[in-house]
C-alpha cells in the first residue's frame, strides 16, 4: 500500500495495490499495521456508509471536544471530491483545505484526523461513500463550517446553483465565527 503525505500535516492518502484481472479485482483496503505505521495506533469503533446522487454536498462536519473524531474515507461507488479544513487554531495551516477525487476507480482512501473538518460533494450520477470512525457520532458535540465560506476558496467542481445541502449544513457558521476550541495536534 503506498502512503501519501498531503500538505496538510497528518492528513494521509492511502493507495492500496490492485490485483485485477478479467475476473475482476482484489485489494486490502485496510491494513492495521500499515494504518498505525502512518497516523499512529487508533481504535476504530464506529463504520458508517451514505448514498447519495450527483451534486450533494455532505459537510463540513466535525465533532468538538472531548469528542473529536478520526476518519478514514473511501468511496464503494461512483466518485466524490474530498475536502479537509484545518481547524486546529495555532496551526501553521489553519483554515486551509485539501481536495482530493476520490473514486471507486483510483481505491484511494483519506485518514482524516481529528482537528479537521470534513466534507465532500458527489461528482458522478451516484456515489456510496464508506468511513470508518475512531469515536462514536455525539449529536450534541456535531459542529461544521459553511460550505460556501469565501474565506476558504474550496471549488467544489460543481456549479454552486447545483449543489444540494441539508437544511442542517446550510446553516452551518463561517470558519471565522466558529468556537475557538482546543483541537488536538
Amino acid at each position: 500500500m503506498n502512503v501519501i503525505q498531503t500538505a496538510l500535516p497528518g492528513v494521509l492518502l492511502f493507495e492500496p495495490r490492485v490485483f485485477g484481472d478479467d475476473r475482476g479485482y482484489f485489494f486490502e483496503s485496510f491494513r492495521l499495521d500499515i494504518f498505525e505505521k502512518h497516523a499512529g495506533s487508533r481504535v476504530f469503533v464506529q463504520d458508517n456508509e451514505s448514498f447519495s446522487r450527483h451534486g450533494v454536498l455532505r459537510g463540513l462536519h466535525y465533532q468538538k471536544p472531548p469528542y473529536t473524531q478520526g476518519k478514514l474515507v473511501r468511496v464503494v461507488m461512483g466518485s466524490v471530491l474530498d475536502v479537509v479544513v484545518d481547524i486546529r487554531r495555532g496551526s501553521s495551516t489553519y483554515g486551509r483545505h485539501l481536495a482530493e477525487e476520490l473514486s471507486a476507480g483510483n481505491h484511494r482512501m483519506m485518514w482524516v484526523p481529528p482537528g479537521f473538518a470534513h466534507g465532500f460533494t458527489v461528482l458522478s450520477d451516484k456515489a456510496v461513500f464508506s468511513y470508518k470512525c475512531d469515536a462514536y457520532y455525539m449529536p450534541e458535540h456535531e459542529a461544521g463550517i459553511a460550505w460556501n465560506d469565501p474565506a476558504l476558496g474550496i471549488d467544489w467542481r460543481i456549479a454552486p446553483v447545483d449543489v444540494s445541502v441539508s437544511a442542517k449544513d446550510a446553516r452551518l457558521p463561517l470558519l471565522c465565527d466558529i468556537e475557538a476550541l482546543d483541537m488536538p495536534f
